[in-house]
């Protein structure tokens, strides 16, 4: 009877043991701090709203936004108001974010039908609706951009539905360059230049005149 009351008791006191346990193995490990939860219990999914742009542990300075038209009026919005000397009651974002627009409809929605021709490439940009409208706002000031550098020529002509951008080598024997012209194509030419930035800021600050849209 004494030998079954002690293996009744020892049973129940591991049993015990194992319950008191099993609970502290389902808790957060002591060293944790307070109200931290360890990773495998960690939600996933979006983080939550008020999260977006905050600091991450494990990553160093401010998340980038996540959307290029985002990011350049954040930086445009920064500098203006980092600089005391900006006229409020002239600034124009939203025409910075409608330059953005076409921008983005020539960069990603344009036909680009590439010819080489002597000394350069010959390109006919097309597009229709909004697109059509971006490639004439944007191409033919961009070829007078392009037209000032010195290693090249550029001009346009209009087509239907779009432009065609003409550029070639100012010496046409100059294999190295031509090769740079048909190697860049349309996209890498239409990043030449070093004016998009100021441009940007100068719209923004209302600075250009209405007319000018690229």
């Amino acid at each position: 009877m004494k030998r079954s009351f002690a293996t009744a008791l020892g049973s129940a006191a591991l049993g015990a043991t194992l319950i008191v346990g099993g609970v502290a193995a389902q808790g957060p490990p002591p060293s944790m701090p307070p109200g931290q939860m360890p990773p495998h219990q960690m939600p996933h999914g979006p983080m939550p709203g008020g999260m977006h742009g905050q600091h991450h542990p494990g990553v160093s300075g401010q998340m980038p936004p996540g959307q290029d038209a985002f990011g350049a009026i954040a930086e445009v919005v920064r500098i203006l108001e980092s600089d005391p000397t900006t006229d409020w009651s002239k600034v124009d974002l939203e025409r910075l974010r409608q330059h953005l627009i076409d921008m983005n409809e020539v960069v990603l929605r344009a036909a680009v039908k590439a010819t080489p021709v002597t000394g350069g490439l010959a390109m006919d940009v097309t597009g229709s609706g909004r697109t059509a409208q971006a490639i004439r706002a944007m191409v033919v000031p961009h070829a007078v951009e392009l037209d000032t550098m010195p290693a090249w020529f550029a001009k346009t002509e209009p087509i239907s539905d779009g432009v065609r951008l003409t550029v070639t080598a100012r010496d046409p024997s100059d294999t190295k360059t031509v090769a740079r012209i048909r190697g860049l194509g349309f996209a890498g030419l239409l990043v030449q230049g070093g004016h998009h930035g100021p441009h940007h800021l100068a719209m923004a600050k209302g600075e250009l005149p209405a007319a000018h849209q690229h």
